[in-house]
């Protein structure tokens, strides 16, 4: 199986910055998309921003231009710069990856999250 473990969150002003990390184990790292999510209190889950495994990103359209998420595959990790950030972006985020086969889902992993806080 594979096991994610996020890091790197807080509490931070607005406009400040932070860095999130996300360290994934038990193989196939280089061969999987990554993603984060993000869930506020009483809101839905949202795909924040993903990864796949040439590079290729994507973001929601509430933090383009501010997030940036990358991979480094030598240390199994995936990262979620966060820049100019607004008390809307206070969530607990977490880090995602699935399992795919044929255009289908055979699995689907997540780590336990980690709280941004954005307040003054």
């Amino acid at each position: 199986q594979v096991q994610l473990v996020e890091s790197g969150g807080g509490l931070v002003q607005p406009g400040g910055s932070l860095r999130l990390s996300c360290a994934a184990s038990g193989g196939g790292f280089s061969t999987r998309a990554m993603g984060w999510y993000r869930q506020a209190p009483g809101k839905q889950r949202e795909l924040v921003a993903k990864i796949t495994s040439d590079g290729t990103t994507n973001y929601a359209d509430s933090v383009k231009g501010r997030f940036t998420i990358s991979r480094d595959n030598a240390k199994n990790t995936v990262y979620l710069q966060m820049n100019s950030l607004k008390p809307e972006d206070t969530a607990v985020y977490y880090c995602n990856t699935k399992r795919m086969r044929v255009g289908a889902l055979l699995g689907d992993f997540w780590g336990h999250g980690t709280q941004v806080t954005v307040s003054s």
